[in-house]
């Protein structure tokens, strides 16, 4: 993979610190901070920026956003993040992966997991 062919999520963000902090939590650290944009890497080819719009979306419910978030160790993630977990914890589903979810500050729906035999 390259620089040039990736995909990175804007995640619009009410609240840049708040926001940072909980991307930090899941393994992400800030590399670029334009004020009302950030650019965080997780050191292993993640990627997220996030954007200042204190007012989007108006009500939490309204956030169709969703990220995947693909780690080799979703269980270390899991106890990063444990008290936020929606549902239960880290656990195989059917659809090959063994994953969890949680919700970020602005109610985009976060889930972590890898693929499993």
């Amino acid at each position: 993979m390259t620089a040039q062919h990736r995909a990175v999520a804007i995640v619009p963000a009410r609240d840049m610190d708040l926001s940072e902090a909980f991307y930090r939590r899941l393994g992400f650290d800030l590399v670029s901070d334009y004020g009302d944009y950030r650019i965080l890497e997780d050191g292993r080819g993640g990627h997220l920026h996030l954007n200042a719009t204190p007012g989007w979306p108006a009500r939490i419910e309204d956030n169709a956003l969703g990220l995947y978030l693909y780690v080799d160790d979703v269980d270390a993630v899991a106890d990063r993040v444990r008290e936020l977990i929606i549902g239960a914890g880290p656990e195989k589903k059917p659809w090959g992966t063994y994953e969890f979810a949680v919700s970020d500050p602005n109610g985009a729906l976060v889930r972590i997991g890898r693929i499993v035999d």
